[in-house]
């Protein structure tokens, strides 16, 4: 059986002559938080709607659960929960009346899902605080509560800490995690604020005008994201060689006839000035960098930040 909660092969979506998802391979593991990683139009909120059955592939397949969504929705979807956009919720009736008619509509008679779902979030079960005087991070608590209430296997979280305040942010990230943590769900987020993936999710997939441009795990981009020195010198060949004959450094990247990367940390950079100039080379620039989540996007998606 698969690994994965869920699997995408070559998934694409055309509008007219516009690809909004092109080719998307994922892979979404059971028990685990999933980042999709993109800046706003990158194609995160097409390729969730693809994987809910609300918007048809052009081409590809999804699978989840190990099985094909097409002609599975009935046995799939009713075991996913998903926050694609916000919920209508009544502004005059409070948390636990408004989950109380999408709980009719579900058929979930017994007030027990409502209390768990309302716990599971950290609101009050009968509150009556009316929905329109909530907070941004209480609504947002709501509407995940509602995608939870009929205790899902699998969640499908559109950008859920979008518009949030720094402790709506926490306050969302933290029950989130505990989600995950406490009840082994599985959850594909979306986001574009990059400090939130790395804190919350536990794979990571950068999306950039609709193509997978990566797919790893936290810990193997944190990997790549280390520290590193860089050299500017006469002749950065020439100090490459000095480097692995002189002192057995290895990981040295040549990037221009002047520039040198080095992510041997065992290398002391006075050490390599030293040898440097006495092999008779100049040396401009020597430091100790460290790259960051921004930084890593930059590179893979061609130089540009995120929005």
């Amino acid at each position: 059986m698969s690994d994965y909660v869920i699997e995408t092969r070559g998934l694409t979506k055309t509008y007219g002559e516009q690809n909004s998802v092109s080719n998307l391979s994922i892979h979404v593991r059971k028990g685990r938080i999933y980042g999709l990683l993109g800046r706003n139009g990158a194609g995160k909120t097409t390729t969730m709607r693809m994987l809910l059955g609300l918007t048809a592939p052009s081409s590809g397949d999804v699978k989840i659960f190990g099985k094909p969504l097409r002609g599975n929705e009935k046995g799939i979807l009713p075991r996913i929960g998903s926050l694609i956009e916000s919920p209508g919720f009544y502004p005059n009736l409070t948390g636990t009346e408004n989950l109380r008619i999408f709980a009719d509509l579900r058929g979930l008679k017994s007030p027990k899902y409502i209390k768990r779902a309302l716990e599971v979030v950290d609101l009050p079960y009968r509150d009556k605080k009316l929905f329109s005087q909530y907070s941004l991070g209480m609504k947002q608590r709501l509407a995940i509560a509602l995608a939870v209430m009929h205790n899902p296997e699998l969640l499908i979280l559109d950008e859920p800490i979008n518009g949030l305040d720094p402790i709506g942010i926490a306050e969302v990230r933290d029950f989130i995690r505990e989600l995950c943590n406490a009840t082994g769900k599985t959850i594909l987020l979306s986001s574009h604020i990059l400090s939130e993936i790395s804190l919350l999710a536990d794979d990571i997939g950068i999306i950039d005008h609709g193509v997978l441009l990566e797919e790893e795990s936290l810990e193997e981009l944190e990997a790549k994201n280390g520290k590193y020195f860089r050299f500017m010198v006469s002749n950065a060949a020439l100090a490459a060689n000095l480097l692995q004959s002189k002192l057995g450094i290895q990981n040295i990247q040549v990037d221009s006839a002047n520039g040198l990367t080095v992510r041997d940390l065992r290398l002391d950079t006075g050490t390599a000035v030293r040898l440097f100039v006495d092999a008779g080379l100049s040396v401009s620039d020597a430091h100790l960098y460290e790259d960051t989540l921004e930084d890593y996007f930059k590179q893979v998606t061609g130089g540009e930040g995120i929005a």
